[in-house]
């Protein structure tokens, strides 16, 4: 791809998302007041959860309210670049406005991905950094320069995680024209990524460590500014697991595109 013409199209359709989401202000404001007041619902029960305990695994208060803060952070940043497209490739396909993008001189699924952003995803992705912040605090814990840019990289591979899975999912519209139930569904798992993964034992951790790595997306990163990480292995793993989840993502969409027949067919 052309990365000069293509940052020129991804720049246009951020200029798109800016005036469209001016233009429904009260409704912007809104959507950010719910997802703070759903962030600090959790943070309360967590709070509710350790006047019964001083552990989840190994893993005490603050270590688990970093965990939270860098899971909803993760959780905020896909939905602001990526959650909507996902979710509207089954309208899409049925309304047969994928018809018209397959015509454009441009990468498809690259127009799909991106072609709208949630502004407000950025705005609640920042409270999740400012809770962060705080519990390194309490924990008396200063993140190196090096290990900031480290989360922030093993972010963007949970990020590419949850991407790839639900743009798969979202494939399956191509079959039954209408996925939202099953890609919501899979939003829905976000919040085991909340959980310490030491929480989870046998079956259900392995499931969701490989299956659905939803253990690692957030784990991982949250780990690293705990100091809680035990082998570099699992940042090779969460990094290998993200290449091998696009690739799939990648096979399952040419697959798709190979039996499209247009809307009209």
């Amino acid at each position: 791809m052309n990365f000069k013409r293509y940052s020129t199209i991804y720049g246009a359709l951020w200029r798109n998302s800016v005036v469209r989401e001016m233009g429904f202000k009260s409704n912007f404001i809104l959507w950010i007041f719910v997802e703070l007041l759903w962030f600090a619902l959790q943070l309360s029960f967590i709070g509710v959860i350790y006047l019964h305990t001083d552990h989840i695994g190994d893993w005490t208060k603050w270590q688990v309210v970093m965990l939270i803060g860098a899971s909803h952070f993760i959780q905020q940043i896909f939905q602001a670049f990526f959650l909507v497209n996902c979710t509207q490739l089954s309208e899409l396909i049925r309304t047969g406005k994928l018809d018209f993008m397959l015509l454009l001189p441009v990468n498809t699924r690259f127009l799909i991905s991106l072609r709208q952003v949630d502004l407000g995803g950025f705005v609640n992705g920042t409270s999740g950094l400012a809770v962060m912040a705080y519990a390194a605090k309490q924990l008396h814990i200063m993140p190196g320069f090096l290990s900031i840019v480290g989360f922030f990289l093993l972010c963007a591979a949970g990020i590419l995680i949850h991407y790839s899975l639900m743009f798969l999912l979202s494939t399956i519209s191509f079959w039954t024209v209408r996925a939202q139930g099953i890609v919501w569904g899979y939003y829905n798992l976000f919040n085991i990524s909340r959980m310490p993964d030491s929480a989870f034992q046998g079956f259900f951790k392995a499931f969701f460590t490989f299956a659905i790595p939803m253990l690692l997306v957030a784990n991982v990163p949250a780990k690293l500014i705990a100091l809680k990480l035990q082998s570099p292995w699992e940042m090779v793993l969460l990094v290998a697991t993200a290449g091998v989840c696009f690739t799939l993502s990648e096979i399952g969409w040419r697959f798709a595109m190979k039996h499209y027949t247009s809307a009209s067919s």
